[in-house]
């Protein structure tokens, strides 16, 4: 399927070796009866599900060495969740953001959020995942994060962080166990309409953040005040969608046996979902300090 995260990469699991059954029909006895809703891919059929029929196996997932499982998802995750924990700490405590280091740790901040972005798209258009490229945006990516966390904790409310951690996880927790009981089903209508939501959403922050660099103030106020907190809503409204399509990704994975290198797209489109939420309850929990 093609990838669900926020940088709307044009691919997801490889689609060049031999594993592009997640694109295909889903096939009898696989993760979910019907169409796979991201059936776009020429590359059309699982080559496990047609070797299996051919033996008179039902066409489930192949159990072949070095295919990808939920420990592998699991394991690359917290890596590359880990390494966005440890910069981020270190930045908080390396840069400090008071009057006097504000502007060198905020330029620092904004350099590591641009390196992160590019190497977030680069991988995102190449045709097999780079532990290295996903690594590396998870470091700058913390980076980024530990000077804002710190900025808006010394400025805006010393508990801001835990809370937006606090519900990042809960976000985290409440879709997963929603996708769990199958209360949240993604389909061909589910994954459109997100998509088409995220980009106009992006397109209009995007809008928004030159208006307030060559006008100044708060652009057009889609981050402030009470438009701020409903654009806010919107934002994690999106990611928790996005975590359901990532979610949806790892159970086509490992349904179709993708190959154990792939696990690491898995934590790369959760890693971004995740600092995607994160963020948005960071400028909520701002706007809220604010306005007491």
């Amino acid at each position: 399927m093609r990838s669900s995260n926020p940088v709307f990469s044009r691919r997801g699991f490889s689609r060049d070796n031999g594993y592009a059954g997640f694109n295909a029909q889903q096939q009898a006895g696989g993760p979910a009866a019907g169409t796979n809703p991201y059936a776009t891919n020429p590359y059309a059929t699982n080559p496990y599900a047609q070797q299996d029929v051919q033996q008179g196996v039902p066409p489930q997932a192949s159990a072949h060495t070095g295919a990808m499982t939920i420990d592998d998802v699991v394991t690359r995750t917290a890596i590359t969740l880990g390494t966005v924990f440890v910069t981020a700490t270190l930045a908080w405590l390396l840069l400090p953001v008071d009057p006097a280091n504000l502007g060198k740790s905020y330029g620092i901040g904004i350099g590591a959020a641009l390196v992160a972005f590019v190497l977030a798209m680069v991988q995102s258009f190449k045709r097999k995942a780079s532990p290295a490229l996903i690594l590396g945006y998870a470091a700058f990516e913390g980076v980024f994060l530990g000077v804002i966390s710190s900025a808006v904790s010394t400025y805006v409310t010393a508990g801001a962080v835990p809370q937006a951690v606090l519900g990042t996880m809960a976000v985290f927790a409440g879709v997963l166990i929603a996708y769990k009981m199958r209360w949240i089903r993604v389909t061909r209508r589910f994954y459109g309409f997100v998509m088409a939501a995220a980009i106009g959403f992006v397109l209009l922050m995007a809008v928004n953040a030159l208006f307030a660099v060559f006008g100044g103030g708060d652009g057009l106020g889609f981050r402030s005040g009470g438009l701020g907190i409903v654009f806010g809503l919107i934002g994690i409204v999106l990611g928790a969608c996005f975590l359901a399509l990532d979610f949806k990704q790892v159970e086509d994975g490992i349904a179709y046996g993708a190959p154990r290198e792939e696990s690491w797209l898995a934590a790369f489109g959760l890693t971004m979902t995740l600092v995607w939420i994160y963020l948005e309850f960071l400028r909520l929990v701002q706007i809220f300090a604010g306005e007491d």
